[in-house]
């Protein structure tokens, strides 16, 4: 690993501020930052009181670690930004299991040093079980992760946040991996508890957009925008209308099929399984659990959330 850039013969840092929320990551913290260590001026630690060895071996590489209590990704990324005592141009956005490459940061220190960019979307290139996934609408895939100190915000949102950024905003060539390596218990296992409580969370942005009690007047949804804006705005208008039940079978058919997800083998097959059927029936499960008591109850669904999440809307 290259430990920054040598510009006439001096090493210097890109004027970036790295910032990772943490929970019990050890299997995956050290790689994380091994790829940013060296090529940026700050790296700092937003953790929600990880149990494991997360901070010990965070310390090996940053002292500017914090301690917040989680709520969501979107208000703890907001707090670290109105919180942190970022000294920098630009802020990076950065989760445990994403890797960095040198080419990344090469290509990345050029388009930096344009006054007139603002934002930056990354591309990422999606492991699973080892395997990197091409296929099924996973590559390219494009997120805005580095911008403009003060140029960039987070959406309010319990599920599928993305920064928002006033300016101009380009895009890099060259990929960022994402690896999760928490394999303790099991890939397939640590798979299935993160898409249980991601469940959640998507449960409540779909109830939130049914029955408009989402107060956040910034969405990036739109269809004449960039992939990812026209992505959120498919989603908020035509699949978030679909049945109950019946969208998660479309949308698995859509991914295996039309877009070739069988491609990418067996790993892929359980992947798009899992991620694309599985995890969106969940989601479904949850909306129809919660309305229906509410329904029966006759309670609002805001009530019945609280009740059964400790999730105050």
């Amino acid at each position: 690993m290259t430990n920054g850039l040598t510009t006439n013969g001096l090493t210097t840092k890109l004027p970036i501020s790295v910032i990772i929320l943490t929970y019990n990551e050890e299997k995956n913290i050290e790689e994380c930052l091994k790829s940013v260590y060296g090529w940026v001026e700050e790296i700092f630690i937003v953790d929600s009181y990880s149990t494991d060895k997360t901070l010990e071996i965070a310390r090996k590489y940053t002292d500017k670690i914090y301690q917040n209590k989680w709520v969501n990704y979107a208000s703890q990324f907001n707090w670290a930004l109105e919180n942190l005592p970022i000294k920098t141009e630009w802020v990076m956005r950065l989760d445990a299991d994403e890797r960095w490459t040198d080419d990344a940061f090469k290509e990345l220190s050029g388009i930096i040093s344009s006054p007139d960019v603002n934002g930056i979307y990354i591309k990422f290139r999606i492991f699973f079980m080892h395997k990197w996934l091409k296929y099924g609408g996973l590559y390219p895939n494009y997120f805005l992760r580095v911008f403009r100190k003060g140029k960039g915000r987070i959406e309010n949102r319990f599920m599928d946040e993305h920064i928002i950024v006033d300016g101009k905003t380009v895009y890099l060539d060259n990929d960022v991996l994402e690896y999760n390596l928490k394999d303790r218990n099991g890939l397939i296992e640590e798979f299935i508890k993160k898409h249980i409580g991601y469940s959640i969370r998507e449960a409540i942005d779909l109830l939130s957009l049914k029955y408009k009690s989402n107060d956040d007047s910034e969405d990036i949804s739109n269809f004449w925008g960039n992939k990812t804006e026209r992505k959120r705005w498919i989603k908020e208008h035509i699949y978030a209308r679909l049945p109950l039940f019946f969208r998660p079978f479309f949308y698995f058919i859509y991914r295996y099929f039309f877009k070739l997800g069988f491609l990418d083998g067996r790993e892929g097959l359980i992947f798009h399984f899992l991620q694309g059927f599985w995890y969106r029936f969940l989601v479904d499960a949850k909306i129809y659990e919660i309305e229906k008591r509410a329904k029966r109850e006759n309670k609002d669904v805001k009530e019945v959330i609280e009740e059964l999440y400790n999730i105050k809307l």
